[in-house]
């Protein structure tokens, strides 16, 4: 068998992804789960909260510790989607229609889906309260209700949507704006946002600006496009050693960067996009766009902000070592949702199923968490439409990446990774809860196995 170091850095990384895409459609003809018909209960030994990617694969995991009769997930979405491959569907890269799946053929089999939205936890007597007025009852809870999308935020949004010229790769009813938006280019500025709150994926805002850079090539409109990433960051990454890289390209490409800057408004009308100066509060500038790429300000749920388990931002307060709660030992969380200090990420995620399996399974047992949570996560920085810089790292914001060569330099066989491998792996094992990360082959390939 090909090691897939081999795979990730050879000639043959081209057919290793047609194989993929095959492979993809022949197992997705065997996704589909068949559910319980029983009715729901009112208590379950393990109740998950959210059918995001945290969640499915946690409850697959927690199926495997207590049985799948006494698990349930609480999620309202009748379709569950891979978020990360809406950066190429902005880009036209990939097609909205396969990030994509009913959430009935996520669920594992045997697992309860209790179609409803959580209104209320009440961790104090171990219960929450769905829209629909019922009261569940758990022994231990996890919560994954993932994180908060709140454009009205931004003046004149969402309905400035309704315009052309405008899209977000963040949302599903948006994603394919951007598409437009970037076909229908004349000439002009093309705007590109960070918002001054945390986000999910954070590499993603500036992911879309690189490749309508390579599109605007493509198309021969690069001379009339006026290319403006606007962040209220003050930085372009968190991590020294891919800053730097990206820093590069930003150079090489004659891309404006432009730090501590907040979009407050859209004047879509007129294609105006209005932000504020974070180092001078109250100096607002007024740029007009041909193109707008906004990245919402993002939040928790709102159901969490004012529940106990949250901390003072209101994001699910945990043990950034073992994903415990800090107060209720039987309550747990994972993802964005929390007050982890990393990167929101799928990455992220697939290392924290990993160990939350582990602390759940020892909590259970009676005996103290081993396992730590590192912060490790990775960031696919799309650079082109053939070029990743794969960006992984831990809580210190030192790189920790897993393959043996410098990632910081952009590749053919990351692109190829992050498009074909990574949705492959999502899909058939992560959400099966069999993806815990790189980590072992991280170790595989250091210790020079």
């Amino acid at each position: 068998m090909t090691p897939l170091a081999a795979v990730a850095s050879g000639p043959r990384a081209q057919l290793f992804a047609c194989s993929l895409r095959l492979g993809t459609q022949q197992i997705s003809l065997l996704q589909l789960h068949t559910r319980s018909s029983l009715a729901a209960k009112n208590h379950y030994e393990v109740l998950v909260l959210g059918g995001g990617s945290g969640g499915i694969s946690m409850a697959a995991r927690m199926k495997r510790r207590v049985g799948a009769e006494n698990v349930a997930i609480v999620e309202p979405s009748e379709r569950h989607f891979y978020q990360p491959i809406w950066t190429l569907v902005g880009a036209g890269a990939k097609q909205l229609s396969a990030s994509g799946r009913p959430t009935a053929s996520v669920i594992p089999s045997g697992v309860e889906w209790i179609k409803a939205r959580v209104v209320e936890l009440n961790p104090d007597k171990n219960c929450v309260h769905t829209d629909s007025g019922k009261e569940i009852s758990y022994k231990y809870l996890i919560i994954a209700l993932g994180i908060q999308l709140d454009y009205e935020k931004i003046k004149g949004l969402p309905e400035g949507f309704d315009h052309p010229k405008i899209g977000s790769n963040y949302s599903v009813k948006t994603v394919e704006k951007t598409w437009k938006a970037l076909q229908d280019f004349k000439e002009g500025n093309a705007i590109f946002t960070f918002p001054n709150t945390p986000v999910k994926c954070a590499g993603a805002p500036q992911k879309i600006m690189y490749l309508s850079e390579a599109y605007f090539q493509k198309t021969g409109k690069r001379s009339k496009a006026n290319i403006i990433f606007n962040t209220s960051l003050g930085t372009i990454f968190g991590v020294k050693k891919y800053a730097a890289a990206l820093q590069e390209i930003i150079q090489e490409r004659n891309l404006t960067v432009n730090y501590k800057q907040n979009l407050i408004e859209v004047r879509a009308d007129r294609q105006e996009a209005v932000f504020e100066n974070l180092d001078k509060p109250g100096e607002t500038q007024v740029i007009s766009y041909e193109m707008l790429h906004v990245t919402p300000p993002m939040s928790s749920p709102d159901v969490l902000k004012t529940s106990p388990v949250a901390d003072a931002a209101g994001w699910v307060d945990v043990d950034k070592e073992t994903l415990q709660h800090k107060k209720y030992p039987n309550v747990f969380g994972i993802g964005d949702c929390t007050n982890l200090p990393t990167s929101k990420t799928a990455a992220a995620v697939a290392a924290q199923s990993g160990i939350l399996d582990r602390t759940i399974s020892l909590i259970m047992k009676n005996q103290k968490p081993m396992k730590k949570y590192d912060g490790y996560t990775s960031c696919p920085l799309v650079t082109g439409y053939n070029r990743v810089i794969l960006a992984e790292f831990d809580y210190n914001a030192q790189p920790l990446e897993t393959f043996p060569f410098d990632q910081s330099r952009e590749r053919l066989t990351m692109y190829l990774m992050k498009a074909d491998l990574m949705p492959f792996l999502y899909w058939n094992m992560m959400l099966r809860g069999y993806w815990g990360g790189p980590a072992f082959l991280r170790k595989v390939f250091h210790l020079g196995m």
